[in-house]
């Protein structure tokens, strides 16, 4: 993903109602961090991401 850092991963096949990814997004959100949700159809998994240079760090995953 060219200018993005992923903060988290989250498998695609969760519970029923449950939305991991979201929530992790969410909570970056409230700590200032423009944190979006994404998928990666290569892996079958979300991503949590914010765009380069807007992350406070850049590890890059």
């Amino acid at each position: 993903m060219n200018g993005r850092t992923v903060l988290e991963r989250f498998p695609a096949g969760g519970p029923r109602g449950s939305w991991p990814a979201e929530e992790f997004a969410q909570a970056r959100r409230l700590e200032g961090q423009p944190a979006e949700v994404v998928m990666d159809l290569a892996s079958d998994m979300f991503l949590v991401v914010v765009r380069r240079g807007d992350a406070a760090g850049d590890a890059t995953a």
